[in-house]
């Protein structure tokens, strides 16, 4: 967290910059309407800041943004960080730049972080809210209503809350023995309200392999899947959601020629979603059909069926000023023959011992017996070491354990970019 001396230092920079703004005559278009920020900065914890920070309207572009926050985090020399945020005016306030820092010690959890970054954030943003004439006077607690006029609504949106986006990549990898390709396509569409999470996803990849070894032709290796997702979820208070998930989808890897899966489900969390940020302990359900074709034979015999199946997770979220916890229990069955199941634990644990002690543990564990799709031939050495079909398996396990201590200065925020380090 930042020193107390470097927060008064930020606030009485930021009251003088306020009350030289103020000094300025102001036109009608400053003097109304609420802040617009397009903020860009990975380190910023964004989605807290959305949801903590009500008395703006964060931009996902920032044409028509009324302030551009620009930040960028560094290591400082006590082990710590340091995010420096640049806030560039727009429009109306074009001119008015300011830059604030952020740093927070070695040791400081995700949550020390955050909280401190959106304190500085909230110390930059008052700069242009005086400057648009409703600042009143520069406080650290903002009351919303001073920001003036309500939430923007989906109805003043004309794109009426979707967001879409297109993504093509593509990789070439050339040695003399050896040629490897690979290319894929995703496309997404996306709306978020209050009431309503609708998420759609459609995808194409594809990897060609080649190994000469000394024969007349090389080998070639080929894997290739095409996907489409679906999600509707629809909110029924602070505790309950309702929704429906759906896929189709093809792997060569998988022995899939098609595969869909459609099921409705049902969600409980604990505590009020209005808390995700901080803590979750969610109980979902869902109950649904599952179609598929295969490429080949498999090895119960079949080229195509039709099962249903059911899934119930429960998912532990934990981001507090001790550390985070997540923890996840999956068991998803096939009602035709129970005995066909998948039963999925993980977890991780961020836990600060003491000042500069940290522990993190990340493992998970699979029981795997819901293997329809397996091919009925053995697998030929090539499919194996170039892993392309999927290997017959009764579990997967996986775990790391990572102890950290740092001593030494606590107090050395300085920032060294020489030579990139």
């Amino acid at each position: 967290m930042m020193p107390a001396a470097s927060w008064v230092a930020a606030a009485l920079a930021v009251t003088m910059m306020a009350v030289e703004a103020a000094a300025q005559p102001q036109t009608p278009a400053a003097a109304s309407g609420r802040l617009r920020v397009f903020l860009e900065c990975g380190a910023c914890f964004e989605t807290y800041l959305r949801d903590e920070i009500e008395w703006v309207d964060f931009l996902r572009d920032p044409n028509g943004a009324d302030v551009h926050i620009l930040g960028t985090s560094t290591g400082t020399g006590g082990g710590g960080q340091e995010v420096a945020l640049r806030f560039v005016g727009l429009g109306r306030f074009q001119g008015v730049d300011l830059e604030l820092k952020a740093v927070s010690q070695s040791g400081d959890t995700d949550d020390m972080r955050r909280q401190g970054i959106r304190r500085v954030v909230t110390i930059g943003l008052l700069t242009y809210l005086e400057r648009a004439g409703r600042g009143g006077d520069v406080k650290l607690r903002v009351d919303p209503a001073v920001a003036g006029g309500g939430q923007t609504t989906v109805a003043d949106d004309p794109w009426k809350a979707w967001v879409f986006s297109v993504r093509g990549t593509g990789s070439l990898d050339f040695q003399e023995s050896s040629r490897q390709w690979e290319w894929g396509a995703r496309a997404t569409a996306d709306r978020v309200t209050e009431k309503w999470n609708l998420s759609f996803a459609i995808s194409a990849d594809t990897s060609t392999e080649e190994f000469d070894l000394d024969e007349d032709e090389p080998l070639t290796a080929i894997r290739r899947s095409r996907e489409f997702e679906s999600f509707v979820s629809r909110a029924l208070g602070p505790h309950w959601s309702l929704g429906f998930i759906g896929e189709a989808k093809s792997s060569s890897f998988g022995n899939q020629r098609f595969l869909t899966n459609m099921a409705p489900a049902i969600e409980y969390n604990l505590f009020p979603y209005a808390d995700y940020a901080s803590r979750q302990l969610r109980f979902t359900y869902f109950l649904g059909m599952q179609h598929a074709r295969y490429y080949e034979v498999t090895l119960f015999d079949k080229l195509d069926e039709t099962n249903p199946i059911h899934n119930a997770e429960i998912t532990l979220d934990q981001v507090q000023p001790w550390g985070e916890l997540q923890v996840n229990f999956e068991f998803t069955q096939y009602l035709h023959d129970t005995s066909k199941y998948r039963l999925e634990t993980g977890g991780e644990l961020s836990f600060r011992i003491r000042r500069g002690l940290t522990l993190n543990l990340d493992g998970s564990i699979s029981r795997i017996r819901d293997q329809l799709s397996l091919p009925k031939r053995d697998a030929t050495d090539e499919e194996v070491l170039l892993r392309l079909r999927e290997l017959q398996s009764n579990y997967n396990a996986d775990f790391s354990v990572n102890l950290t201590y740092r001593f030494g200065s606590l107090f050395n925020n300085i920032v060294n970019p020489r030579f990139g380090r």
